[in-house]
């Protein structure tokens, strides 16, 4: 595993393909920071920190938009192929999408739990510095745990993702108030995310851990709560 681990490195320093792949999802977080204005800003942080705590009151609804929003997009897709009005076919898939998930509550979550792990422990992959060329094995073991996860805790499933989405939000709204406000040189914020590998995920995953305990104080508080 090692020389398989060092013949991945040797690749990637001869292999640009490779190595631009951190700097890709560095360069697209960074693009949804630079778009953001103060008032969508603050409407991140505020959203974040509702999904954050209150994660676990809010979770159906949080996954029936997630669901048409998955929708939406696969509407927009589809119209690339398909001769017709974006708008109708985008607001039908999003419906029909938000529709499934009600019944189909727990796999939505069991879904989004996966997600919510694949996400987390390829940031680690990549924050660690690990081979770029086996990042899809990183983003894979959380994928299956997260999965896992779902079905055997469920309540640890909703806390997973709602804290990881939250956390999401947060954090990006409040590096956009800093890119605006506080750090007005050119380029500091997007500097420390490319030069500092370990940046991005810390300040994501710190959140998220904080607002998983609460989370779970929380709901040992509350009499009745279920799907």
């Amino acid at each position: 595993m090692n020389g398989l681990g060092i013949l991945a490195q040797v690749k990637a320093a001869s292999d640009p393909e490779s190595l631009d792949m951190t700097r890709k999802i560095i360069e697209s977080v960074w693009a949804q920071i630079q778009d953001l204005g103060a008032v969508e800003a603050l409407t991140f942080i505020s959203f974040g920190s509702v999904c954050l705590f209150y994660g676990w009151r809010i979770f159906k609804i949080l996954v029936c938009i997630c669901f048409a929003l998955a929708g939406l997009s696969g509407g927009v897709y589809l119209n690339h192929y398909i001769e017709g009005n974006v708008i109708w076919l985008a607001a039908i898939f999003a419906a029909m999408c938000a529709f499934f998930a009600i019944p189909l509550m727990r796999y939505g979550v069991g879904f989004l739990g996966a997600v919510a792990g694949g996400v987390l422990t390829g940031g680690v992959w990549l924050a660690f510095g690990l081979p770029p060329d086996y990042f899809w094995a990183g983003g894979l073991v959380g994928l299956v745990a997260g999965g896992m996860l779902s079905f055997i805790v469920f309540k640890g499933s909703v806390m997973l993702f709602t804290s990881l989405g939250g956390s999401m939000l947060m954090v990006t709204g409040i590096l956009a108030v800093c890119h605006l406000y506080i750090f007005t040189g050119p380029d500091k914020i997007h500097n420390m995310l490319l030069q500092e590998k370990w940046f991005l995920p810390v300040i994501l995953v710190t959140p998220m851990i904080i607002g998983m305990y609460f989370q779970n104080k929380f709901m040992k508080s509350e009499q009745e709560w279920s799907v």
